[in-house]
């Protein structure tokens, strides 16, 4: 299947809650989209950096939610938007329902599928901008490279590689060092 299928028609909020738990989608502006399950480089990538951001707020006693894929946000209520980032961190848990994150979370992670790459580059870095996340990291295994967006500094499209260290600006003394995920890649 492709990353993104579209299903004909609008769909709200009640209608996207009785969807099977198992199928996985998005919604753009009402519009449902069927979404591809991730590669294995895509889930060793997730992994790594969801070990990262866990144990350095756990290590500084950091209040913020880190959650990855699937965890629905819900970005706007009319259009419904609702999308399931690879992984985020959440410094307002008044954003947090139980069932979702509703508004924009403060820092978001997109790592890009081999069948869809404009879907992270093009649709969701303005639908991300528009929402109000502070920044956003574009993490393409296939070219080795990161691409942040400082939505705060209007600094966008920021290239990094996988040999990088690269700073996490939400947060005061925090970088990731990318050639240690690179390395846990397939070859």
């Amino acid at each position: 299947m492709p990353a993104l299928q579209m299903q004909s028609g609008i769909i709200t909020l009640e209608q996207y809650e009785s969807l099977p738990d198992d199928r996985r989608v998005e919604v753009y502006d009402g519009v449902l989209y069927d979404i591809a399950s991730p590669s294995q480089d895509h889930q060793t990538i997730s992994t790594e950096l969801t070990t990262i951001l866990n144990s350095y707020i756990k290590n500084n006693k950091g209040s913020y939610k880190v959650f990855h894929a699937p965890f629905d946000v819900k970005l706007f209520d009319q259009p419904l938007t609702i999308v399931q980032p690879d992984l985020m961190i959440i410094c307002d848990k008044n954003k947090l329902d139980g069932k979702r994150c509703n508004g924009a979370p403060d820092f978001v992670i997109e790592i890009v599928s081999l069948s869809n790459p404009s879907d992270d580059y093009i649709r969701k870095l303005y639908y991300y901008k528009e929402a109000g996340v502070h920044e956003y990291w574009i993490v393409d295994p296939r070219r080795k490279t990161v691409t942040v967006n400082y939505f705060d500094y209007d600094k966008l499209n920021v290239p990094y590689s996988f040999d990088s260290v690269i700073k996490v600006n939400i947060m005061d003394d925090f970088y990731i060092d990318f050639s240690d995920i690179s390395s846990s890649l397939k070859e």
